[in-house]
């Protein structure tokens, strides 16, 4: 792998993957600790908006008060916090995404809300934003920025979910040339009940996928009863129905035949903004659950003090810690792409559009591992509540069965997983990340019997190389898979789903790490964040090394599988390290904040 030096960091940004390839610490990344004024001004106002206006109004959210609802998002409106995307000439403040991203986190106090609000402000109204014309975006982005007028996005269907191409509903051109006829149906249409535009996929002539703005009082549209569901109860789902619905033609929604880009590409950065939500849903759950543990107690002592329950709020500080430092380095990517672009130039949207899709496997890594990591991070919250966790008063109930719809919007998990290492080797394949030759240099080098040294030693030298030793895990079974199976490899879905866990680790641990080095105070790494870099480390490490000789298991046979064993095994690299000094080091800062540890504001 490349060789750079701490002193000598790249100043050009990484094509999107590329982490895989390089040393950890040879890019600067965003973090956190390098928020302007303005980016923590935004996220005070935006946390103080979900805190005092949505969290008390949540029994009568959960309730399905649609009209509720639709106030709170004009209330935004009035804060500017729906017009961050959107350009300053048409009613917006066209921001940077990371203030795009902060805003998102603070709004994922409650799952119904935050589900609301992201339909609205993303797939709802960004496909016009990118790729309507002057007059879409004239005549419905003042409205929708304001909250006047609220948003929809409209792709499901019966018989295409992840199989976004596959849908049935049809437009034909009417006879005098004036509207396009919609026949066809739609399901789980967030903001559905009470939405003035709708973003509607079809296809033109049985054939053509193609994107259209439809506005509710549109003829022949209609609007189905709400969906009772297990989760994010209080957020409006509902199908639509097209019986001959009269669609203006001059209401076609890019070019027709194109309707993919448009899907695809608000797909992308609603995976990037579900690792914001997912981040704001994750620190106040650590919150309440931690404020329960330190009330309630059991044997006369607080449920706080067993090592156990403290063990699950250490793990819930790391795994946010993690979750957060690859949310806002992609975010930061990303505004890196757009950085020197005007915003007020006619193909700024066009700069976005690709500057997103370079980091898509970033994005589809932030929508598998934040999805997750809720996921666990509720479950643990829920036991720490014991059977009061159970119970409807207490938010935790809530959250666990909101959280549980991350996995599948935006993508399933297991589409995800498919797209991380499957866009890998596409762009291998095309010459865009030299990832096969990279890979070949990591055969040679086990080979040799060669493991990673740490560039620096110091606190995180031996998080340091297991980064390092992720990453080659990830690269060697990537290489012998495609060897291996060559085109047909998308056929095993185990093999690529495994090794894409092995990627995601070696992101949060490659992120952990540069971030805490980065942050350092006057040279001193932060004990506290040391801490959260070795316990996620330790844990990946292990996972990740079993994930690898699964995925190897499944490629080869015999002698040769017995070579590729014997070549990973030094990767499996194990620092001795006191499991309860590193808990107690992360809990006792946890304690001290009264939740996550690291608060921007």
């Amino acid at each position: 792998m490349a060789a750079s030096t701490e002193t000598s960091q790249s100043t050009e940004l990484p094509a999107g993957g590329a982490f895989l390839l390089e040393e950890v610490g040879s890019q600067r990344i965003m973090t956190p600790e390098q928020f302007t004024e303005d980016h923590r001004l935004y996220l005070k106002t935006a946390m103080q908006f979900s805190r005092e206006q949505v969290l008390p109004q949540a029994e009568r959210i959960e309730s399905k008060d649609n009209a509720l609802l639709k106030e709170l998002l004009r209330r935004a409106g009035e804060l500017g916090l729906l017009m961050i995307d959107i350009p300053e000439a048409y009613g917006g403040l066209g921001l940077d995404k990371t203030t795009s991203m902060l805003i998102t986190e603070a709004m994922s106090v409650m799952g119904s809300w935050s589900v609301t609000f992201s339909a609205h402000t993303g797939i709802g109204t960004l496909p016009i934003v990118w790729f309507g014309n002057e007059e879409q975006k004239a005549k419905y982005l003042p409205k929708l920025a304001t909250g006047e007028w609220v948003a929809a996005y409209a792709l499901t269907e019966q018989g295409s979910g992840s199989d976004a191409l596959g849908a049935k509903t049809k437009a034909v051109l009417s006879p005098d040339g004036k509207h396009y006829v919609l026949n066809g149906s739609k399901l789980y249409i967030t903001n559905a009940a009470f939405a003035d535009v709708f973003v509607v996929f079809a296809k033109v002539d049985g054939d053509k996928f193609t994107g259209f703005i439809v506005e509710k009082d549109t003829p022949g549209f209609t609007v189905g009863p709400e969906e009772h569901k297990m989760g994010i109860r209080g957020s409006s789902t509902c199908p639509l129905y097209f019986e001959d619905a009269r669609v203006p033609v001059e209401n076609v929604l890019g070019e027709i035949g194109r309707g993919h880009k448009i899907a695809f590409n608000i797909l992308n950065y609603g995976r990037l903004k579900l690792g914001a939500g997912v981040t704001g849903g994750m620190k106040i759950q650590l919150e309440n659950a931690l404020g329960f543990a330190q009330e309630r107690k059991q044997f006369g002592t607080p449920v706080v003090s067993f090592p156990l329950t403290r063990e699950k709020f250490a793990r819930m500080a790391t795994v946010i810690y993690a979750n957060e430092s690859m949310t806002y380095r992609t975010a930061g990517l990303v505004d890196g792409k757009l950085a020197g672009h005007e915003r007020q130039a006619k193909d700024y949207d066009a700069h976005v559009i690709a500057a997103i899709e370079e980091y898509a496997i970033e994005s589809s890594i932030m929508k598998v591992f934040g999805s997750e990591a809720i996921g666990q991070l509720v479950d643990d919250a829920v036991q720490i509540h014991g059977g009061a966790g159970y119970i409807e008063e207490y938010p935790v109930e809530r959250a666990y069965r909101d959280a549980r719809i991350n996995r599948i919007f935006e993508g399933t998990n297991e589409i995800n997983r498919m797209l991380i290492t499957g866009l890998l080797l596409k762009r291998a394949v095309k010459g865009q990340l030299p990832l096969m030759a990279v890979a070949q240099s990591v055969e040679d080098e086990l080979e040799q019997g060669g493991v990673p040294r740490a560039r620096r030693e110091d606190a995180l030298a031996a998080e340091e190389r297991a980064a390092e030793c992720l990453k080659r895990m990830a690269l060697y079974g990537l290489k012998v898979a495609a060897e291996t199976f060559g085109t047909e490899l998308d056929q095993h879905q185990e093999v690529l789903a495994g090794l894409s866990d092995v990627v995601m680790d070696a992101f949060a641990l490659d992120s952990m790490v540069t971030r805490t080095r980065q942050s350092a105070s006057d040279g001193a790494l932060d004990a506290t964040r040391v801490a959260m870099a070795r316990l996620y480390g330790m844990e990946a490490m292990a996972r990740s090394f079993e994930r690898t000789r699964r995925a190897l298991c499944a490629s080869a046979k015999g002698e040769a599988l017995q070579q590729h064993l014997a070549r990973i095994a030094p990767l499996q690299l194990f620092t001795p390290y006191n499991p309860t000094e590193l808990r107690e080091q992360i809990v006792a800062a946890v304690e001290k904040a009264g939740g996550y540890p690291l608060s921007a504001v």
